[in-house]
Formats: structure tokens, sequence, C-alpha cells
């Protein structure tokens, strides 16, 4: 393939120049490969760029200075390789799927990925969903180490997708996906955001960055008219709300008041919990096992985005049959003390106190004993914090290892 198919602005020196294919992991070159060479938060790409030519890669693309042929080697300078890469992995991997939904926001995210995943399968539509759960699209499932993959493999799986003939993929699209430019040159229908609390400030910094991050979305990533589903009760919501108007897409909202969804009634019966609701001046409700009213709104959440291609009735028909996602809120047996084991991710302090606080609300009469841990290695600050909201909500707590990475677990329990 030549380079002006897929750089738009070129030298015309190089238009002919051809490539196989593209890397940014110098040991994955082959023959006749572009290297991508970008700076990571460990490593710098440009340092790899020699033993991607060995390999066989015969253009590099960095911010380097030089350009042009040295040594038979073509470079191109790029001020920004890693949105270079993401751009011309959509070019090469043309194909995707007509309905593509993208979540972000701090908590959340997988959940309502793994519901509208769950409601278009029981109302027999294809589907697939990417994200912290991995890959899944019909029986298959695939792990990933990313909540978003990089562009490379994020776009072959959306092309492949495609060739399967599923036309429906939520993706979960995190902070810092977003900030590194891995969903640039993607266009999606429907933009979720669920929450914004602390979390990821060892690499943003600041909380105006981790919001502006998680806005890219929406600034920079919707097609014309699409759709973006928030909360109206969030503090959000007033620049959600200015950001739509801005660029033009159109609000699907939940809350107490001035939405389109609106939560009449949340009651446990039983083990069961009941929900009513209004949407669009017509009365639904439905009974679902599902732990937490925290996990009604991503559930909510979900069906709003499902409705963009499905009937609300032949929706709620189907939700009794939804089943928790693993690891939220997720009741995973009981003890024979008849206590009930429930199991839940949370890993921030919003989280947390959220998942306590829903727990606390529906088993009002029980003691609540905790196991929990930080991870190694990121955000110290929000670990008193977390520590503090267990010690308020909690009779028991267990304090263990989270994934301490290279820090010792002694000092994270002492932080």
């Amino acid at each position: 393939m030549q380079l002006a198919k897929i750089f738009n602005k070129i030298d015309n020196r190089f238009r002919n120049h051809k490539f196989s294919g593209i890397k940014f992991n110098s040991q994955e070159c082959r023959s006749g490969d572009i290297f991508f060479a970008i700076k990571g938060n460990k490593n710098n790409g440009n340092k790899f760029i020699n033993e991607a030519i060995k390999k066989g890669a015969k253009t590099i693309v960095s911010d380097q200075k030089f350009r042009g042929y040295k040594n038979g080697i073509l470079f191109i300078k790029s001020e920004n390789p890693r949105k270079l890469l993401s751009l011309t992995a959509t070019k090469i991997y043309k194909s995707k799927p007509k309905n593509l939904i993208a979540i972000t926001g701090t908590n959340g995210k997988s959940s309502i990925a793994n519901f509208y995943f769950q409601i278009l399968r029981l109302c027999k539509k294809k589907v697939a969903t990417i994200g912290t759960l991995g890959v899944s699209s019909g029986g298959k499932k695939r792990n990933s180490n990313n909540t978003t993959l990089d562009p490379l493999s994020l776009n072959k799986i959306l092309e492949k997708q495609k060739k399967n003939k599923i036309d429906n993929v939520i993706l979960e699209a995190s902070s810092h996906g977003l900030k590194q430019n891995r969903l640039d040159g993607i266009s999606f229908n429907v933009g979720i955001f669920t929450n914004l609390s602390r979390d990821h400030l060892d690499y943003h910094t600041s909380y105006k960055d981790y919001f502006d991050s998680k806005m890219i979305l929406f600034n920079k990533l919707m097609k014309k008219n699409s759709k973006i589903i928030y909360d109206t009760d969030i503090s959000l919501s007033k620049k959600l709300n200015k950001i739509s108007k801005k660029k033009k897409l159109k609000p699907i909202t939940l809350g107490k008041k001035n939405s389109e969804l609106k939560l009449i009634k949340c009651k446990l019966i039983g083990k069961k919990q009941e929900v009513i609701f209004n949407f669009k001046n017509h009365k639904y409700s439905f009974k679902t096992n599902l732990i937490g009213r925290i996990q009604i709104k991503n559930l909510l959440m979900a069906i709003l985005a499902a409705n963009t291609k499905i009937s609300m009735k032949k929706i709620v028909k189907s939700i009794s049959k939804v089943i928790p996602v693993n690891g939220r809120l997720e009741k995973i047996g009981n003890l024979k003390n008849k206590s009930v084991v429930i199991l839940d991710y949370a890993h921030t302090p919003e989280a947390l106190k959220i998942c306590l606080q829903n727990i606390r609300d529906q088993f009002k009469f029980s003691e609540i004993s905790l196991v929990f841990g930080c991870g190694g290695e990121r955000d110290k600050i929000k670990r008193h914090i977390m520590g503090k909201i267990a010690n308020d909500l909690c009779q028991t707590i267990y304090l263990t290892d989270d994934n301490p990475r290279k820090e010792n677990p002694k000092q994270i329990w002492l932080a």
C-alpha cells in the first residue's frame, strides 16, 4: 500500500513509498512495516527505532526533527505519533459496525456495558462489548489488559465484528484511552456519561485534566446529531447540557426532574427490587435480582441506550432475565451463619462509599464486614480517604493486599 492512501499531508516525494503494515511495538515489526515511535509513561518509542529497523520496518514515524530517507529508511516527523497511529488504523481497518456506543465516567462503565449487552441479546440482537471485562461477542470472549484497547487492536476488532454482521458494539472509554488518542478517528452514535469522582490523579495530576479527558468523547468523537445519555441529578449535568448544545448532540436523560426518564419507585420486595419509571409519559415496571440502587441507575442507562434500537416495551419484558455483572455488587454466596457474601471491585473512594451505602440500604439490620485494600504505585492520597469511609460505614474491617505491584504492602496499609 502507498503512503498517499493513508497520510493526507505527505510530501510529494514520499507519496509512492510503500508499506506492508503498521506497528507501535518494535518487537512485532515485520518487513516493510511502518513503526510509530510513541512516548509512553515509562518508555520512549524513539529508543526502539533501531530494533524496529532490524526487524524489517522501512518507515519510521516519530517526533524527531529529521525527515526524509536515511540508509533506505523513510523517516516521517509527526507532532503526535499517537494520534497519527489511531487515524491510520481507522483508515486501514475501514469497516465499522453501524451502531457504536461509548461509555465514560469514573464508575459504572462495565455494568452499563454488560447490561446493554444482555438486553440486546435477550431481544435477539447481535451485539459485542469491549472493556474492562474483555471483548465479548456472541458466545465468545477474550480478555484484555486495558479498559480501552490500543488503536490497532480496537480497530481490528471493530472490523471483525462488522464482518461477523454485528452492528451493535458498546465500549468503555477510559480517561487514559481518550487522552492518549486511542479512539481518535472513530465516530460514535451514542455517548454515555456515568459520573465523576476521584481516580487516576497519579496520571492526570489534576481533577480538571481528568474531567477534560473524559469530555474528549463528547467534544470530538461523536457523530453529527448523535445522542448523549446522562443523569440530570449529578452536579456536572449543566456542563454536559452545555456541551450537548454546542456540539448539537441530542440529550437523553434520567433524573428526578427535567429528564426523559424519571424513576418513580425503587423498593425491595423479598429478595428482589421492584422498579417503576416513567418514560415519555408512559409508566413501566419490572423486578430484578440486582443489589443496590446504584445498579438500578446503571441498568436504566443501559435501557436508554438499548431504546435507541429497540422499543421500550420489548426491553422491559426482558429485564427480569438480566443477571448481575461479575464483581459489581455481585452476590457470590452465603456463610454458615447465613451472612450474605457480596463481591464488588470498588477501587475509588466514591465507589467504595456508594457500594457500602447501597448494601446498608438493602440490608438495613445487618452488620457489614469489609475485606478491602488499595493498589500499589497509584494515587496514594485516596488511601486514607477510603480507610475513613470503611471505618465510618463498617463494623469490621480486614485490610489486605490489592495488587501492590512493586510497592511494599505494609507501606500501603500504613498510608
